[in-house]
């Protein structure tokens, strides 16, 4: 067997921390997660919640995932990119955190990858930070991304420098793969320079 070379793992030694609450959209998770796995990152589920946090699948409630860390524990510098999955419930519950706040700052000051995708593109704007970032906007939260001075897109699948924005569902395969591509390409940067 071949050694793994940094083409297999782009990502290895890269820590990525996945912000979600009880009600999270589960698929908006795990998509990405599952991807992300295999070149290499450290993921962590960082909640309000303890010890686990339920997601939600289809119309119903779905599986328990482990906890890595309370929101209060963790600082947005211990991470080098940020997953923000969508849910209703699970965004309204983080919204209501000034940890969320100062953990999602940091990443826009710091100009670290962000992906965030449904619900999950509306915890950028608790920030206040967005100048002049473009971002795939839902019609529901489009003008507070602009108080938060965003550039809301009609584009369902938005890349700006390292942020991407999707609006659901339906692009969930592209979202997933934008993060692997736009994750990697931030890290080999950070590499070289």
């Amino acid at each position: 067997m071949k050694g793994l070379d940094s083409m297999d793992q782009p990502l290895a030694g890269k820590s990525i921390a996945i912000l979600v609450a009880n009600g999270f959209e589960e698929l908006e998770m795990t998509e990405p997660q599952r991807a992300l796995l295999k070149t290499g990152a450290a993921l962590r589920t960082i909640s309000p919640e303890q010890g686990l946090v339920n997601g939600w699948h289809g119309k119903s409630w779905g599986h328990y995932f482990p906890v890595d860390k309370q929101v209060g524990e963790v600082l947005g510098a211990d991470y080098d990119m940020l997953l923000l999955p969508g849910g209703e419930r699970s965004v309204a519950k983080l919204q209501q955190s000034a940890h969320t706040r100062r953990i999602v700052g940091h990443f826009l000051d710091a100009g670290k990858p962000i992906a965030a995708i449904d619900q999950g593109i509306q915890l950028l704007a608790i920030a206040g930070k967005l100048k002049g970032r473009q971002v795939a906007a839902p019609e529901a939260i489009r003008a507070e991304l602009e108080a938060a001075g965003a550039q809301p897109s009609d584009e369902p699948l938005v890349v700006d420098n390292v942020t991407i924005t999707a609006l659901g569902h339906d692009q969930l395969a592209d979202f997933v793969e934008q993060v692997v591509k736009v994750f990697s390409d931030a890290a080999a940067v950070r590499k070289a320079a």
